[in-house]
């Protein structure tokens, strides 16, 4: 898979895909940069990655490094600045029947289920689609992270799962997967208002989104999170103007 390698000071070494077709933009080709994953990881050079724009899934830790593309940018959420719109008030306001409680991130068959019909809807036919269970879990969850999964739900009936990095002053979403047939709840939009409310109650000051995708409509709702801080050019900004 690797064909390049580079060191930075914490001796990380990092690969590069060759080329592929992209999962969000098909006119587009990709190629991801991994973190070396013999190196082991903890939750420090964890957190100084997320800060370099990286991203979890499972063990791996990624980002895109496209030959003739920027369109994925990192965002996170200034936890102390943000400020719900109408819209997110709504939302919050429409969703607090549920009870919403800390779980290990362990597979149940609860959570696989629910998975399955969401990707069915949202994601037919792609990647995703045919995770077995020992997939599943391994995508959501890692040995050295501190994760928890939030259920969401509606008495005994579970109707979204959150999967979430802690790392010291940040929390970082790592996959939420909802009941589809709950389209009037806006699950996506209010398990990320739950996890800037929980980010805020415990100090941290940021709240990781992963990549926002302006072309892509299923990863444009991140910019309605405002302010957001873009990572872009090496370096940081609260606004999307050099983007």
């Amino acid at each position: 898979m690797a064909e390049q390698s580079a060191r930075p000071a914490s001796r990380t070494a990092f690969y590069i895909t060759p080329p592929h077709p992209c999962s969000y933009l098909p006119e587009q080709r990709a190629a991801t940069l991994f973190a070396d994953p013999v190196v082991p990881m903890n939750n420090g050079l964890y957190a100084a990655l997320l800060a370099y724009g990286f991203r979890r899934s499972g063990e791996y830790l990624y980002r895109p490094q496209c030959p003739a593309c920027r369109a994925c940018v990192p965002v996170r959420v200034a936890i102390d600045s943000f400020r719900p719109n109408r819209n997110q008030r709504r939302t919050w306001l429409h969703n607090q029947d549920l009870e919403v409680r800390p779980v290990a991130p362990v597979f149940t068959m609860d959570h696989y289920s629910l998975y399955r019909r969401y990707v069915s809807v949202r994601h037919p036919g792609g990647d995703m689609e045919d995770l077995t269970p020992e997939r599943f879990i391994n995508f959501l969850a890692a040995r050295w992270a501190n994760t928890l999964f939030y259920e969401f739900r509606r008495g005994i009936h579970l109707v979204a799962v959150a999967a979430v990095d802690r790392i010291d002053d940040a929390l970082s979403a790592v996959y939420t997967f909802f009941d589809t047939d709950e389209e009037r709840r806006s699950l996506g939009r209010y398990a990320v208002l739950y996890e800037i409310e929980k980010a805020r109650t415990e100090g941290l000051r940021w709240l990781y989104l992963g990549y926002w995708i302006d072309a892509c409509q299923k990863m444009r709702y991140k910019a309605e999170f405002q302010p957001l801080e873009y990572y872009c050019n090496g370096r940081w900004t609260p606004s999307a103007k050099s983007i």
